[in-house]
């Protein structure tokens, strides 16, 4: 997702399009990760340094609340945000790193709507994070 279209869902929801947040949206544009509030601020901070905490806190929760970001929240992290456009994918999270690792497996898809299917459901919406470490070579 673009920052222009980041800018359209703020403007929509009545907010002003300030140069702090202007480069909170260019940041989150530009991310291909999925950083978390401080980071964004850090990273934010380096193209316009007026940009405060409480403004990339404030940002984030107008876009979750329109539905054009995600909030990711996984097991003994701070929430992480990333656009809410990508193709669907799955999280592998490494426990040592913290590092979140996007992956798709058309095996995992097949499984899940087979297993959906057994139960009698069609599955509307997933999310799948593995947790883990990388394993030592020998």
């Amino acid at each position: 997702m673009s920052a222009g279209e980041l800018e359209d869902a703020l403007r929509d929801a009545g907010v002003r399009i300030t140069r702090q947040r202007s480069a909170i949206l260019r940041t989150l544009a530009d991310a291909d990760d999925h950083p978390d509030a401080n980071e964004l601020f850090q990273r934010a901070s380096e193209i316009e340094p007026t940009v405060s905490l409480s403004t990339v806190y404030r940002t984030l929760s107008v876009l979750e609340d329109k539905g054009v970001i995600l909030r990711l929240s996984f097991e003994g992290a701070p929430a992480r945000f990333e656009t809410a456009d990508s193709p669907h994918h799955d999280h592998m999270i490494d426990l040592e790193t913290g590092d979140v690792i996007e992956f798709r497996s058309e095996k995992i898809e097949r499984l899940q709507a087979e297993i959906a299917a057994e139960l009698g459901y069609d599955i509307v919406y997933h999310k799948l994070e593995l947790y883990g470490r990388k394993k030592k070579r020998a």
